[in-house]
């Protein structure tokens, strides 16, 4: 069963409270996503970080439920 672009959201929000989200559904299959994802959280760490801190985020599901998620990372500008 697919995942709803809300249960993403609210999946990243939970684990990264100060996150800015946007999520896209790329093929309205709900399968594959577009996510961006901008988090205090990130400052310091290298993209391959962040992204790991969002797949932690989803707890198991990508590559499962989860399909495909193509994430763009990044930290607020001040």
């Amino acid at each position: 069963m697919p995942m709803d672009a809300r249960e993403i959201e609210s999946m990243i929000r939970e684990a990264l409270p100060d996150a800015q989200v946007e999520i896209k559904d790329l093929a309205g299959d709900g399968d594959h996503y577009a996510a961006t994802v901008i988090s205090s959280a990130f400052k310091g760490k290298t993209r391959v970080a962040q992204h790991q801190m969002v797949y932690g985020a989803l707890q198991g599901r990508m590559g499962g439920v989860l399909h495909a998620l193509a994430l763009t990372t990044g930290v607020p500008q001040d």
